[in-house]
Parts: structure tokens; sequence; C-alpha cells
């Protein structure tokens, strides 16, 4: 079986190629790893990372972009990650009603990845899926992911780019942005910019941001329903700035820790996991400490 997956090349020509390539690496089925090891990257292939709160109109804000690089000529995939319950390991796989229109277009690949259970929002199979995209020979890969937990700084370490959107309704949040947030972030969305509050919640970001000694991160202004803004952002992204090699190697790092931890976990079963726990509560010296040094033995 591993030496059928091995004669799978996906491209972009060929979206069931590419389909088929995910679902093997998703799923981690026979020959993945021999698939993954397999892949030829593109580096001129830019990976944009858009996070932000749920509600804050990201999905909105892609099929946008989505438009204008098409126009161009350009071929897009975009990853859409999706939070998981961690009560029923269930995904909202299917919350794309926004990008409906171009599920059929030529030039146009999306594909929706739940989180499996990570705690920030991303998981090491985000990034196997990514790699798979840019080695299909896209011109452009976006990520799209729910502003949970620490998924703001570990899409840093997926993206070339990383946009950080937030909204007027955040209100006093602004003021318990963390840093690392600032550090990846090369460019903040203000999204329903046309709402009430919004230019004293962008003169109160473009505080926080003047604290910080690094380079000027810019700030767009878009309302995304009505595709006003979206222009500025596509420059940007086409623009493709340049990482340092120093950031270059931080992001390659933290891939590479996902990577490892991933397979480091690869033989536990979460599930498994939940009914093995509920056996072990009904015993009364139930030790979580004991239990968990016992299990990975």
């Amino acid at each position: 079986m591993a030496g059928a997956t091995q004669h799978i090349i996906p491209t972009c020509t060929n979206f069931r190629s590419v389909a088929r390539a995910l679902t093997i690496v998703e799923n981690n089925l026979a020959g993945a790893a021999d698939l993954l090891k397999s892949l030829t990257f593109n580096i001129q292939i830019p990976v944009t990372g858009i996070t932000g709160p749920p509600g804050a109109g990201k999905s909105t804000l892609v099929n946008a972009i989505i438009n204008n690089l098409v126009q161009q000529g350009k071929k897009v995939a975009v990853l859409a990650i999706d939070p998981t319950s961690p009560f029923n390991f269930g995904s909202l796989l299917g919350d794309r009603i926004r990008m409906a229109s171009h599920f059929n277009h030529p030039d146009v690949f999306i594909r929706s990845l739940a989180t499996r259970g990570s705690l920030g929002g991303l998981s090491a199979k985000t990034i196997e899926m990514t790699d798979v995209l840019k080695a299909s020979g896209f011109d452009h890969v976006i990520v799209e992911t729910v502003g949970v937990g620490q998924s703001e700084v570990e899409i840093a370490g997926l993206a070339d780019i990383t946009f950080v959107m937030l909204v007027p309704e955040a209100g006093d949040e602004i003021q318990n942005i963390k840093s690392g947030l600032m550090e990846i972030a090369d460019a903040f969305i203000i999204n329903k910019a046309d709402r009430e509050g919004a230019d004293l919640f962008i003169n109160n970001l473009k505080k926080i941001l003047q604290q910080s000694k690094e380079n000027k991160v810019p700030i767009f202004k878009t309302v995304a329903s009505k595709n006003e803004g979206i222009d500025a952002i596509t420059d940007f992204i086409l623009a493709n700035p340049k990482i340092t090699n120093s950031r270059r190697e931080l992001l390659l790092t933290q891939k590479v820790y996902n990577i490892i931890q991933q397979n480091k976990m690869a033989g536990i079963d979460k599930k498994k996991l939940q009914q093995d726990i509920a056996k072990a509560l009904q015993k009364p010296d139930f030790n979580i400490y004991r239990f968990a040094s016992n299990y990975i033995e």
C-alpha cells in the first residue's frame, strides 16, 4: 500500500491529486511519511496567515483577497482551520459559506482542517498540509485560523506573512495584547472599520505599537463585506516582504518542533485516552500524574 502513494504528485493543475495527497497526510494513511519526504518546494511561494477572533470577518476578507488575486491570474490555495470541540471531538467544518462562490473556480482550491484538539488552534498537520499545497505549485497559499490561545503566535511558525485581524468591538482588550502577538504580526487588519469607535481603537493600537522599537507595523482599515480596503492588503501580499535569516530560522525551528511533537504523540489516541481516564476515575485513589506517567511508559 505504501508504494501506491509514492506515485501521487500533487499539482495545482489537478485538484484531485492535491485533495488525495492532503487526505493521506491529514489522516496519516499508509505512505504519508514518504509522500511528505518526497515533496519539492518552491521557496518563492508565499504563505499568508490570517488570524483573529471569531466573528472578525476573516472568511469574508479571505474571499475578497481571493477575488483580487484571481483577477490577476494567480492560482490560490486556502487552508481554513476550524475549531475542534474538546468535548465531542467534532469540528465546525463547512462554515465556509462566504467562500462558496470560489469552490468551483478552476484557480482556487479550498480545504478545511480541524484543529484536532490543539489548544493553540493549530496542529502539526496544518504545517504538513500547507507544505503539500506549497509543493503543488499554487502562486499563493492562505491559512485562516481562529485566534484562540496561542494560535496567533504559532501561526508565525507557519506563515511568511502574518496578518492579525481585529475589530473595533475588541475595546479594552487591546490593552491586553501580548508582546508575542506584536512580534509575529507583519500587519494588523482592523475590519468593520466603518463602525463606531473604529478610529479610537486604531489610535490606541498605534500607541501600543509605537512603544516597540521594532520596525513600524502597518495597520489596514477594511470593511470586507463592502470590499473596502482590500486592494491595499492584496498589494502588501504581492510585495511578499522578505523575512530575515534570523526570523526564518525561528520559523523553521517552530515548524520542526511541532513536527517532532506530533511524531512523539503519534501513538496517543485522544478518544481512547478519554475512555481510559473514565475507567481510571472509578478508582478512589486516582491520581492524574501517576496516570499520565504510566500511560506514556
